[in-house]
């Protein structure tokens, strides 16, 4: 069975430009895909299929480059992870009990970026990484 990549963001993205990039990216992907809002505050996070994974987007995270993705991604999917959930906090970000519960931080570079933007970000980055695991020509290295 194919592994799902389910992106969990807090707050809602609605119908904008960011919102457009990220369902383009995500219809790209062959793999199974999800994308999930919760409230700015409260709220639990979705149901998980088991075993699954969750990477959290923080500024502390370590900063992946796009095959490291796509061959921890893979790693995992051989491993027989089910899912892999990408969470996206509020403005405020993450505490440090939340960091301490995820299998991985990551971050896209130093900057600081839009949540909405994140998401965008992320759905790219997903798709290059399925395709570079499926050794599709979307990506290149440079």
């Amino acid at each position: 069975m194919a592994m799902r990549l389910h992106i969990i963001a807090r707050g809602k993205i609605g119908r904008s430009a960011e919102a457009e990039l990220v369902d383009r990216y995500l219809k790209r992907i062959s793999w199974p895909t999800r994308h999930s809002e919760m409230p700015d505050k409260g709220g639990d996070l979705p149901s998980s299929d088991s075993p699954c994974k969750t990477i959290i987007l923080d500024e502390k995270g370590e900063q992946l480059g796009s095959v490291e993705l796509a061959r921890l991604l893979e790693r995992w999917r051989d491993d027989g992870v089910r899912e892999v959930r990408f969470l996206i906090g509020a403005a405020d970000g993450f505490d440090d009990e939340a960091r301490a519960g995820a299998d991985k931080l990551i971050a896209f570079g130093k900057a600081t970026w839009p949540h909405l933007m994140a998401r965008a970000m992320l759905a790219e980055q997903l798709f290059r990484a399925t395709s570079i695991i499926a050794n599709h020509p979307y990506h290149r290295e440079g």
